[in-house]
């Protein structure tokens, strides 16, 4: 029986293999269960009933179907707003009628057409039986009809609702995420600005440095930002900015390393996702101690998942931490929840090596694996 088309979780066929799929799953089992009820109700071979059966069904689905769709596009026509008929349905007060048409007009020629199929004699005794008994009939055809109708209509309704109810899940998440991403900016910001002003006052010349560094640096963000995400690779180099910026005014304090594999660099990741961990480990881990800073930043595949890494000597976990209430690392928490769910993480280890080891892992879709594995 025909149903309002629905939004499909995951398209495994073509739309129309979807569509001859849902027929059948109708067209096939109820005709057989007609057959077994009208068979046993009147003593008619199974086999002739089945026949008769089928050829019914299948005219009420086509015409019903025709029905839906010829109704809908009159409609659109006249009345191009009209959601239903957007979406293939015209409404009860159409259909209902149709069915109740259709399901008449289908049982008198689905018999016709069954009894030419079987070389019956088709006469009148045949077509038109005891009037009682064709009431019967033509009621539990119309009846079953619409049943098949208003069930799998539900069913496409839910559905719909379902889906929009996902893409307002979606929407809702998205707008969470561009919430976190404006307060993370400015955070990095006024961080750095709070920086500069001091070089200001006691190395004018480094603080004109930082500031080149920090507008190239701002420039390439606000780019990165447009998209909702960039190439690893940019991250990278984004990164490498903000360590240039931190080097004017650490000094000799500060080395820095990045490691990214080639084969990675194409891979997709939401901006500003490694500057608040290197700024977290500068601020909290490299700081409190005197020299010899080192910040290790670096990129690697585990499978179908890409691993992130940043590493310092400072004081560790346990050491004395600077100031701060460590903003950056919930907000970089809280957009991998946003983008991927429990897909994706972020932890925070004692580096064997000494310091802090910030571990983000990030799932891989497997079309931007087979991408980037290409020369």
């Amino acid at each position: 029986m025909p149903m309002p088309p629905a939004p499909e979780p995951v398209a495994l066929h073509s739309p129309r293999l979807d569509w001859l799929w849902r027929e059948l799953r109708i067209g096939i089992p109820v005709p057989i269960l007609c057959a077994v009820f009208f068979s046993a109700l009147f003593n008619e071979p199974f086999l002739t009933t089945l026949v008769h059966a089928f050829c019914i069904g299948l005219l009420i689905q086509f015409l019903i179907e025709g029905g839906r769709y010829g109704m809908s596009w009159l409609l659109r026509r006249f009345n191009p707003a009209h959601v239903d008929a957007r979406n293939h349905w015209p409404g009860w007060r159409l259909m209902g009628p149709w069915v109740v048409i259709a399901s008449v007009a289908a049982y008198f020629s689905g018999h016709l057409s069954a009894d030419l199929l079987l070389g019956i004699d088709h006469g009148q005794g045949r077509l038109f039986p005891h009037p009682r008994a064709l009431r019967l009939i033509l009621g539990t055809v119309i009846a079953i009809s619409g049943c098949c109708v208003y069930v799998l209509y539900m069913r496409a309704r839910i559905a719909i609702l379902d889906a929009r109810a996902q893409l307002a899940m979606r929407s809702a998440a998205e707008n969470q995420l561009k919430l976190l991403e404006s307060q993370l900016e400015p955070h990095m910001l006024f961080n750095t600005l709070a920086n500069l002003r001091v070089l200001i006052g006691i190395d004018p010349p480094q603080a004109q440095a930082m500031l080149d560094h920090l507008s190239g640096f701002l420039r390439a963000m606000l780019d990165a930002s447009r998209t909702g995400s960039h190439a690893l690779g940019a991250e990278f180099a984004r990164t490498a900015d903000y360590l240039e910026l931190m080097q004017v005014r650490m000094g000799e304090r500060l080395q820095s390393t990045l490691e990214l594999p080639p084969d990675l660099a194409a891979l997709p990741v939401p901006p500003l996702l490694l500057q608040p961990l290197v700024e977290n480990a500068i601020k909290h881990g490299l700081e409190p101690q005197v020299s010899n800073g080192l910040i290790h930043v670096g990129a690697r595949r585990d499978g179908a998942t890409l691993v992130l890494t940043v590493r310092d000597n400072g004081v560790g976990l346990g050491g004395q931490a600077g100031e701060g209430s460590r903003f950056g690392l919930q907000q970089v928490r809280e957009r991998l929840a946003a983008l991927y769910g429990a897909a994706a993480s972020l932890q925070l280890h004692s580096s064997p090596e000494g310091g802090a080891l910030a571990i983000v892992r990030l799932p891989i879709k497997p079309e931007t694996m087979t991408a980037s594995a290409q020369p």
